[in-house]
């Protein structure tokens, strides 16, 4: 029994993993971009060491990645050899709007990510595009605090639609946000959040989630107007439990874990829906605002995109 022919396998990279160019043809500095290897780097990415520039004690990997910005045309081909039917890439938010919120975008950009998209269908491959993997440009970092501010809802609409409009044709399948659920882990990689002595983390962490589910909402719709062949979704940080034997008592203790595991995603995104509910009066006035009808029963999936 083999896949059928319109499954699709493939491969997946993100910007700040792979592209290096972190300064080049107008890119602005974002907060993946500081995340640095060594002791530090788990202070950095939760939010607890602020670290907005570069310095000459860490080694900063996303600075150079693998040299995709130069070298896209060759690995793609690659990735053809090997019979790959589908690219998951993310796109660097400050590559498109340096500070996140330019009037303009910056065409080159724009230009190197219609470069890979062509590049892929070349080679039969169908691009499933994250809009962002954990890229916040460090302006609205350090003037808007990033997604604790509700403004970011709205530059990240104004990012969405201009994606969905440059690519449309040639960008079908769309992630609206990588591993969501990594604000709480990782807040400062996942959501641009750093902590003051006096902040209450919890409270910021799941404010600045409830920005990014509305956000992802808003898209979604934004999607379907521009192109109703887009398909899009969201995607969560999980993993999986390996037996440490053969032996039938150690499979289904992982697989136990597996479940429990599982069942925590779910109670944390109903607990984030609920939040979010509750910081609008009802949910009329949610479906009035930004135009969704849906039945009360698939309310909550629609709304947060976590698949549609």
């Amino acid at each position: 029994m083999g896949f059928r022919k319109d499954f699709l396998w493939g491969g997946a990279t993100a910007a700040n993993q792979c592209e290096g160019g972190d300064d080049q043809d107008g890119r602005g500095l974002a907060n993946v971009d500081l995340a640095p290897t060594g002791k530090d780097r788990f202070r950095v990415i939760t939010g607890e060491k602020k670290m907005f520039t570069f310095d000459e004690e860490h080694y900063y990997p996303a600075k150079e990645g693998i040299h995709m910005y130069h070298r896209y045309k060759e690995n793609i081909a690659l990735s053809g050899e090997m019979g790959f039917k589908t690219y998951r890439l993310s796109i660097a938010w400050s590559r498109i709007f340096p500070k996140g919120y330019e009037q303009e975008p910056n065409e080159e950009g724009l230009a190197f990510y219609e470069n890979i998209f062509l590049e892929c269908r070349k080679y039969g491959i169908e691009p499933l595009v994250t809009i962002i993997h954990f890229d916040c440009p460090m302006h609205l970092v350090e003037q808007y605090g990033a997604w604790r501010n509700r403004k970011l809802v709205g530059f990240y609409e104004n990012l969405s639609r201009v994606i969905f409009n440059r690519y449309k044709g040639l960008v079908k399948y769309w992630l609206t946000f990588n591993e969501i659920n990594m604000i709480l882990h990782a807040p400062f990689m996942g959501a641009g959040l750093y902590f003051e002595e006096d902040d209450n983390k919890e409270q910021v962490k799941y404010q600045a989630a409830d920005h990014e589910l509305l956000a992802s909402a808003i898209a979604t719709k934004i999607a379907h107007e521009v192109d109703p062949e887009n398909q899009v979704g969201c995607m969560l940080a999980a993993g999986t439990n390996y037996a440490c034997s053969c032996k039938p008592e150690d499979v289904w203790a992982a697989k136990k874990a597996d479940r429990k595991r599982r069942k925590n995603h779910l109670i944390g995104t109903k607990k984030l829906s609920q939040a979010t509910v509750k910081s609008y009066k009802t949910k009329k006035n949610i479906q009035e605002k930004h135009g969704f009808t849906c039945s009360s029963e698939c309310f909550f999936l629609v709304y947060h995109s976590l698949g549609s």
